[in-house]
């Protein structure tokens, strides 16, 4: 039976998948050079099986038998493999498809998606930037909390696999139990539900991972999560507009995104990049939060418009979306949230505290009357 207290080795884990073949190539996944990205945390093991993107959707018993087979090694507790189709093998994909992924359907509308609901999870929002630095990942965290003081039952998703910030951020240490060698227990803190590969990886660990492999480890921290029943699921997205901030608006079934920024004009010109992306998969854009908005000197009192102000809220009105409300840049969220106590639970009679809640507060309305107003459907040529 296998124990905590026993050394998962890469020689262990390569010697029980060498013994998994792929028939149809006639070898073993070891010897046929299929395994990559492997890393190993305390009996949490994660790799990659590369294989031809024209094969891709066939291969779910080939991943299924890696599992089963590093499993069974002495000491393992879970086992994350995902299919990553091999960039440069096959035929070339379609115009608009995602390089190196296998071929999906077209979605109603042309987006091609294959948005599969998580069960129990009632909506799911997107938290996202066009760049990074604008203090998504903060805004995120106290938005999800500020949900949580709505009485709602809430989880968050820390989708960011190249900075993983949310153990930091909810004070959270240690992994993820595995009941049955399959699926993760979230962690969980102020009555929030997470989960983040950064409870699976030290802290100072690079993700040297490519984009597949990227965007099937989200797929399974989403889905082969044991979430129970939650009324909202808040995704703190990564950064940008690139393949995996666009193979996760495809794939998850979004009720809506809420799109971060300063109010500095060269933010607010990715801010529209993002909210651009969303619109273009169809996903509802429920409003944009100005971040950064103002300063205020914690001695005088006297007010300075760093990052200039009133950007977000123009940028909405042009776009034909709401602007769900402005955060001052101000010592007290980043040392709360550096400290793992963020301001909404820190400090909630603070003035901070309020505003994110009143932000939580318009989210939830809108999600219950079904996210936000039809906005202008934008073409990117």
């Amino acid at each position: 039976m296998a124990t905590g207290r026993t050394t998962v080795t890469e020689a262990a884990v390569h010697e029980a998948l060498g013994k998994v073949r792929d028939e149809e190539r006639g070898g073993d996944l070891v010897g046929l050079g299929m395994i990559s990205g492997l890393t190993l945390r305390d009996g949490h093991v994660l790799f990659s099986i590369e294989v031809d993107p024209q094969r891709g959707p066939a291969l779910e018993p080939l991943r299924q038998a890696a599992e089963r087979a590093v499993a069974a090694i002495p000491g393992v507790l879970s086992v994350t493999a995902v299919l990553t189709a091999h960039r440069g093998s096959g035929p070339a994909a379609p115009s608009g498809a995602t390089p190196g992924a296998a071929p999906r359907p077209a979605a109603p509308g042309g987006a091609q998606s294959r948005k599969l609901p998580v069960a129990g999870v009632g909506s799911i929002i997107a938290v996202a930037s066009g760049k990074g630095g604008v203090g998504k990942s903060t805004t995120a965290v106290n938005l999800a909390l500020g949900l949580v003081a709505l009485g709602l039952k809430v989880g968050l998703l820390d989708a960011d696999i190249y900075g993983p910030s949310m153990p930091r951020m909810t004070g959270i240490t240690g992994k993820p139990a595995s009941p049955d060698g399959k699926s993760l227990d979230p962690k969980e803190n102020y009555g929030l539900k997470v989960m983040s590969i950064g409870f699976l990886i030290d802290e100072e660990t690079p993700m040297i991972w490519r984009g597949p492999m990227v965007q099937s480890a989200l797929s399974q921290m989403l889905r082969d999560v044991n979430w129970g029943t939650l009324d909202v699921l808040v995704v703190d997205m990564p950064p940008g507009t690139g393949d995996a901030q666009l193979t996760m608006a495809q794939q998850v079934p979004l009720a809506g995104a809420v799109i971060v920024s300063t109010p500095q004009d060269i933010a607010l010109l990715d801010a529209r990049k993002g909210l651009n992306m969303f619109r273009k998969v169809d996903v509802p854009v429920l409003g944009i939060i100005e971040n950064m908005s103002y300063f205020c000197c914690p001695n005088c009192g006297h007010r300075t418009d760093i990052f200039s102000h009133g950007g977000a809220r123009a940028e909405a009105e042009k776009l034909g979306c709401d602007f769900l409300g402005e955060i001052p840049l101000d010592i007290a969220i980043r040392e709360t949230s550096d400290s793992g106590h963020p301001i909404v639970v820190s400090a909630p009679d603070s003035p901070h505290a309020e505003a994110y809640r009143g932000i939580a507060a318009r989210v939830w309305a809108k999600l219950r009357s079904g996210a936000g107003p039809a906005a202008p459907r934008i073409v990117i040529e």
